[in-house]
Parts: structure tokens; C-alpha cells; sequence
């Protein structure tokens, strides 16, 4: 693992991106990740529970390079119904491995 300063090689803006598709079903799920793994853009994707379907963490050079992505890439992906960005301000915290050594985490 290695630990990267994004700002520092270029990518000043983070972005948490959700995205809704139009139907859960495997074929519309294999479409969007199949999409997402060739966006370098997209550093870390989840499928969530609730109310939308996917979690992504995009980076960027700046709030142009976002919005011609938004718009050139992730909105033309087949079956995405909606998508809501919230741009992040500053990490607060970023744990680089799994708490092993907590006590919460140790069996009895």
C-alpha cells in the first residue's frame, strides 16, 4: 500500500458522488462497474443499501475537470437515473489500514 498526497500531484478537488440507476438488477450493475473501472477519475466505488445504489469517490484537477467528466462521462453510462455531488472540503481523518490492535476488535 502506498500512501499518496493527491493535492500535491494535481488533484486539489474531491468529490462524493451517489448515483441512483434506474433498476438494480444484475445487467444494469454490470453496466455502471464495468463503466466506473476504465474512469481513473473514480478512486474508490461502493454498491450501497438504502436509498441509492452506488458511492464514489472521484478526484479531479479542479471543478472543470468534474464538471467535463459529470457530463462527458459518468451521466452518458447507460441506466443511471439520478447523481448527487458533494464536493469535499478537507479530510479530517484517513486510517490506513484495518484497527487491528484496537481492543474492540480483539477476541475474548
Amino acid at each position: 500500500t502506498a500512501l499518496i498526497d493527491e493535492a500535491a500531484i494535481g488533484f486539489t478537488l474531491g468529490v462524493f458522488v451517489f448515483v441512483k440507476l434506474e433498476k438494480q438488477v444484475d445487467d444494469a450493475l454490470n453496466t455502471f462497474e464495468s463503466a466506473v473501472m476504465e474512469f481513473p477519475e473514480v478512486v474508490d466505488c461502493w454498491l450501497m443499501t438504502g436509498l441509492r445504489d452506488y458511492l464514489l469517490r472521484i478526484v479531479t484537477t479542479g471543478l472543470p475537470h468534474y464538471e467535463s467528466f459529470l457530463t462527458s462521462e459518468l451521466t452518458k453510462i447507460p441506466g443511471v437515473a439520478s447523481i448527487e455531488s458533494s464536493l469535499s472540503l478537507r479530510r479530517v481523518k484517513s486510517a490506513p489500514a484495518t484497527p487491528f490492535e484496537s481492543q474492540h476488535y480483539r477476541s475474548s
